[in-house]
């Protein structure tokens, strides 16, 4: 079975071939440029791929192999920024409870949907994600284990997310002391997820941060033709297709709580945060949901970092570039969800 799922959400450990097969500008910083001439290749991203009519046995294997395959960034995570985590279960749905080093309870909490294009990964094996933005906020992050496609399809892990939501105003929380953030597939979830909560008529959260959102899981949007060659990590056709049609059928895939790009934002949404690199074939999907939320009159911030990749923010906790959409992360939460009673 040919390597797939390590790119999709959170790291592609260096293959050792030299990545000079994707253009390095000079304006990111050196770390960004060593990181980005050593990290990728053109061999990599081709031979990521999943296989058609895959078996569910199929998919499981692959998805032990992903997690498998960021191990050692997980464990960098946990080593450098010596966090509490605690596994537990919120309206019937496994979580990881993640509080940083130090932590003091302020009466707010952060929820996360990790990313994996909704095939791969756990919360256990994101938390090289959820870890440093705990750290940097300061807040208690509760990272949703939900199934993964083709185990489930997108009514049940929408429903899954917002089942931790109301769980947790049945422990206390008003839902203006809870924000929500999610990268990659976890974007598109976290604001699927709030459009439901939204049509269900339960109180929103305080905020939404999006990092490189796939927010339109069809391959529709500029940058999925004009970056196709300059994106280092992945294919649309070989990698994310058998993936969206994982977890949705095609005459779905534009329902807003699959592609929140096309929700309505005419009604209340909670400020957004979405944040995406100029070197990623989402750039589109980062740009038109910001313009959907946006000309409407809600809230909304883009935020894009000049030659960075998808789910920058995660990949090397040391990169400038990622330290700083961090800090900026921080700084709208802490505007819409204070961190001071």
């Amino acid at each position: 079975m040919k390597r797939s799922l390590v790119a999709l959400g959170l790291s592609l450990i260096s293959t050792g071939i030299l990545a000079n097969d994707f253009y390095v500008p000079s304006t990111i910083s050196k770390e960004g440029q060593a990181f980005l001439a050593k990290g990728f290749s053109k061999e990599a991203k081709d031979t990521m791929a999943i296989p058609h009519n895959l078996s569910v046995e199929g998919w499981k294997a692959l998805q032990k192999k992903s997690d498998e395959d960021v191990v050692p960034l997980n464990q960098a995570a946990i080593e450098m920024y010596r966090p509490e985590v605690k596994a537990l279960e919120l309206g019937g749905v496994p979580v990881l409870d993640v509080k940083p080093k130090g932590w003091q309870d302020n009466g707010k909490v952060l929820v996360y949907t990790h990313g994996g294009a909704y095939t791969g990964y756990t919360a256990e094996s994101s938390l090289a994600s959820c870890v440093p933005v705990a750290a940097d906020t300061g807040l208690r992050v509760i990272s949703v284990d939900y199934t993964l496609a083709p185990h489930a399809k997108y009514e049940t892990i929408t429903d899954q997310v917002v089942a931790v939501m109301k769980a947790l105003t049945e422990q206390g929380y008003k839902m203006s002391d809870v924000a929500i953030y999610g990268d990659s597939a976890g974007g598109g979830l976290a604001a699927g997820a709030v459009l439901k909560m939204r049509d269900l008529g339960m109180i929103l959260p305080a905020a939404v941060v999006l990092w490189s959102p796939w927010s339109d899981i069809t391959e529709t949007g500029d940058t999925y033709q004009t970056l196709k060659d300059a994106e280092p990590l992945y294919r649309y056709d070989l990698l994310l297709k058998p993936s969206a049609d994982a977890y949705a059928d095609v005459k779905d895939q534009k329902h807003p709580y699959v592609s929140p790009v096309y929700g309505d934002y005419s009604k209340p949404f909670p400020p957004t945060l979405i944040q995406a690199g100029t070197k990623e074939i989402f750039l589109s999907n980062a740009v038109r949901l910001y313009q959907a939320i946006d000309s409407h009159g809600g809230e909304a911030k883009l935020d894009i970092y000049e030659g960075m990749w998808h789910v920058f923010q995660a990949y090397s906790f040391s990169i400038p570039e990622a330290k700083l959409a961090r800090k900026k992360m921080a700084s709208f939460l802490n505007t819409h969800l204070p961190v001071t009673q």
